[in-house]
């Protein structure tokens, strides 16, 4: 079994690649310990130290380390974690009654805008928000280099309104926000 990574922008962010299906469907987000109870897998990684926020989504496993960890500690027990749960045949999500369904789609929301788009949007000196979700449609609010910019809205909807509505089906459109300055 290989776990593939990926570096992204962000030096403490870290994809590994499952090279079997984590989740049924959807994403989740962990960041903090009620979220925990709702993946054995997240807490193991948790247990491990230096974590600071999981996302995890059909082939990958976002991991966000706390800024004084070095990766050539974290990443090979990360790897060896992964490897070990999956060798379980446990489910990575455990059913709970906690939420409703419109905070797990914010998660899911969160969750992807910061594994895989703010990164990107990052890269050209911006950023992006979640403000609110509502309807079906995610509100969001691009910021730095990104607010105002002539390109904005392909961004906002060939990258991050395809991405949010490939993975939560739920979405029916992504609306950028300006809030006054």
């Amino acid at each position: 079994m290989i776990i593939e990574t990926q570096l992204t922008p962000d030096d403490n962010v870290i994809n590994f690649f499952a090279p079997e299906p984590l989740l049924r469907s959807g994403t989740a987000e962990f960041a903090d310990t009620k979220s925990l109870r709702k993946s054995p897998l997240a807490e193991k990684l948790f247990d491990l130290g230096g974590i600071a926020s999981l996302f995890i989504s059909n082939d990958m496993v976002s991991v966000t380390k706390e800024e004084n960890i070095p990766w050539d500690m974290l990443k090979p027990q990360i790897m060896a974690e992964i490897m070990d749960y999956l060798s379980t045949g446990e489910d990575v999500l455990v059913e709970t009654s906690d939420n409703t369904p419109e905070d797990e789609i914010i998660g899911q929301i969160k969750g992807l805008l910061n594994a895989r788009i703010r990164p990107a949007v990052k890269k050209d000196g911006g950023d992006i928000e979640f403000k609110y979700f509502k309807d079906g449609i995610v509100y969001v609010e691009m910021q730095g280099s990104c607010k105002g910019c002539p390109y904005a809205m392909v961004t906002l909807k060939e990258g991050v309104e395809k991405i949010l509505k490939d993975y939560i089906p739920a979405i029916k459109e992504v609306r950028n926000i300006q809030t006054p300055e």
